[in-house]
C-alpha cells in the first residue's frame, strides 16, 4: 500500500518518466515481470522494454497498465522550467 501512495503522490507531482512508472505500478502490485505480462495480456519482452523506456507503446497498452491504479492516459500541461509563466504540453499516464 505504501508503493501506491508514493506511486501516486510522485504522479501528482510531475516529472515522472512513463517508463519509471510502469516499473513502479508493477512493482506496488508485487508482481515479477512474467506474471505482469501475463496479467496484462502483454509479452515479457514488452514489459522490460516499456520499463526500460525504449518501447513505443500504444494509448491501448498503457491505458490498461494504468486502470487498477485509476489512472487514465491523456495530455497535461506542464509548467516549463525556469518560468512561472510559461506552460508545454506534456502526455502522461
Amino acid at each position: 500500500m505504501a508503493l501506491r501512495i508514493q506511486l501516486n503522490e510522485d504522479i501528482a507531482a510531475g516529472g515522472l518518466e512513463w517508463s519509471k512508472a510502469v516499473k513502479r505500478m508493477r512493482q506496488a502490485l508485487g508482481m515479477t515481470q512474467a506474471r505482469f505480462a501475463q496479467t496484462f495480456k502483454l509479452t515479457r519482452r514488452l514489459v522490460i522494454e516499456l520499463e526500460a523506456g525504449t518501447a513505443n507503446p500504444t494509448a491501448e497498452t498503457l491505458a490498461k497498465i494504468g486502470r487498477p491504479f485509476g489512472y487514465q492516459v491523456g495530455f497535461v500541461l506542464k509548467k516549463a522550467a525556469g518560468s512561472s509563466n510559461q506552460y508545454e504540453r506534456s502526455a502522461s499516464l
